[in-house]
């Protein structure tokens, strides 16, 4: 994240708004989770009043994983018998040349979500590409 998004007014008040810290994992795989797709482009962001507000850029692993985004949460009040508020993240992954897949993920403190990304074969003729599934 670039330093005028960590120094901006409303990156400050969101996380005044979120001051715990969860975990997000990413797993990519292809084949019913039989190879893991090295290099797939994940972009994980927030939308507060009204902007959008990048948390992380970048690509998966030769297993298929990102395995540790630390993102903000709303802080658990273990005192309180209400169920948390979560702090919603949009995920954006693509891969290649294909459409890029979308996610939502409720974030919440001191929980890790993992969000899974499968791909299955997108046909049988030569040079055809993955197709996603959701």
């Amino acid at each position: 994240m670039n330093s005028d998004i960590l120094n901006s007014e409303i990156y400050q008040k969101f996380l005044k708004e979120n001051p715990g810290k969860g975990n997000l994992k990413i797993r990519a795989y292809a084949a019913s989770e039989a190879l893991p797709i090295n290099g797939l482009h994940v972009v994980v962001s927030t939308s507060f009043e009204n902007q959008v507000i990048p948390f992380f850029d970048g690509y998966t692993d030769t297993s298929g994983m990102i395995p540790n985004i630390s993102l903000p949460a709303a802080k658990l009040d273990l005192d309180n018998l209400i169920a948390p508020v979560p702090t919603i993240y949009s995920v954006v992954a693509s891969f290649d040349s294909l459409k890029e897949q979308q996610f939502t993920v409720q974030m919440y403190d001191g929980v890790c979500v993992v969000q899974n990304i499968n791909y299955i074969p997108g046909g049988m003729n030569s040079g055809s590409s993955l197709s996603y599934r959701s």
